[in-house]
Order: structure tokens, then sequence, then C-alpha cells
């Protein structure tokens, strides 16, 4: 068994799983972000009534 390779392999896997997870975590924060600007749009509306129920299917 070739201990080096092993290792080297090893930590480019955790890499690889790191930067995943910083990925997912900025389009986790980008998301927020447009939802919090679209609630506030919602709140600055001239007709508050209207955008008070959003209907999504996935």
């Amino acid at each position: 068994m070739d201990i080096p390779a092993l290792s080297i392999s090893l930590a480019q896997g955790s890499l690889a799983q790191a930067v995943g997870i910083q990925v997912l975590k900025m389009a986790q924060d980008q998301a927020t972000a447009q939802s919090q600007q679209l609630v506030r749009m919602m709140q600055q509306s001239a007709q508050p009534n209207l955008g008070a129920n959003l209907d999504i299917r996935v």
C-alpha cells in the first residue's frame, strides 16, 4: 500500500468537500439576501395588499 499516495488522495478529497461546502454557503447567503430584498420590495409597495400571497409550486 502506498501511504503517501493515499494521504494525498485523502487530502484532495477533504479539500474538495470543504470547497463544496463553502460554495453552498455562498449560495445560501445569496438566496437569503434576495429573499430579504423581495420582502422589502413587497413592504414598500404602493398597494400593500398586492403581492401579499405568493403561490409557488416546486
